[in-house]
């Protein structure tokens, strides 16, 4: 997907889903996937191979919770100084190209 404008580390806030209208930040981008990984959010437990080792020492065994990706779709970067979920545009300026916020203007 060549428009990604979601980078690793902005803050983003959930549109649609289980989580709607939480926010956290960005951990990782599959651009080729069109997903992003957001910290705290989209948690699910699964039933992992991990098993206890018989010497004691090693991970336990059991349910774990981990963060699944999210479609790039269903999260907005939450713009800086006006604090709401927004479009990300571009701006061309003599240091080279910003990313703006839609709807205040602000650099982001």
């Amino acid at each position: 997907m060549p428009g990604v404008k979601i980078k690793k580390g902005d803050t983003v806030e959930v549109l649609s889903g289980k989580d709607r209208g939480r926010q956290g930040r960005v951990v990782n981008v599959y651009p080729d996937r069109a997903k992003v990984m957001v910290e705290g959010v989209n948690q699910v437990k699964r039933h992992e191979t991990i098993r206890p080792t018989k010497s004691g020492g090693g991970q336990q065994g059991g349910i774990i919770t981990k963060e699944m990706p999210l479609d790039i779709s269903n999260v907005a970067v939450v713009c800086p100084s006006c604090g709401k979920p927004t479009r990300i545009g571009a701006r061309t300026g003599p240091d080279g190209k910003d990313r703006i916020c839609k709807k205040c203007g602000s650099k982001i």
